[in-house]
């Protein structure tokens, strides 16, 4: 039986589940990690946190992206960890949190020190962070040019 994932976090609490996309890298490999997600009544800022998307189907329904801040009308500023744009998000359309990652067989769980770390050096200096990624996206564009153009001659 097919269940939404709405309804296997009602039914059990958890959701185990690989990830599609490429908005949480580093942290989440596409097809290769397996994420823990869990019921949670309350949530905090830099929660990894899955959410669905009002009035979405198919891929971009469902989407897990880190909580950034929380707004005073209940609704979050949220953003994926390798995203420069993020979107608000009522609380009501958050599923669950990311409480683990299975990577290679092990389990890395969100209180470990490395996990913590991570989310503190890379998630929290937001305004950095996209700094970097936006330099990284014009290298890897000026790289593909020069190929290009080396190529061509």
């Amino acid at each position: 039986m097919v269940t939404t994932f709405e309804e296997e976090l009602n039914r059990s609490g958890k959701l185990v589940y690989t990830n599609v996309g490429v908005s949480m890298l580093p942290l989440l490999r596409e097809g290769r990690d397996i994420m823990i997600i869990e019921k949670a009544d309350d949530y905090r800022p830099l929660d990894a946190v899955l959410f669905r998307r009002p009035g979405v189907k198919g891929r971009g329904a469902y989407v897990l992206h880190r909580i950034l801040k929380a707004c005073p009308d209940g609704r979050f500023w949220i953003i994926g960890d390798n995203c420069i744009s993020g979107e608000y998000v009522d609380k009501a359309n958050v599923l669950g949190v990311l409480t683990g990652v299975v990577r290679d067989g092990k389990l890395i769980k969100n209180t470990d020190l490395k996990y913590q770390a991570y989310v503190r050096l890379w998630c929290g200096p937001y305004h950095l962070r996209i700094h970097i990624l936006k330099g990284l996206r014009f290298a890897r564009r000026v790289r593909r040019f020069i190929k290009r153009r080396h190529l061509s001659s």
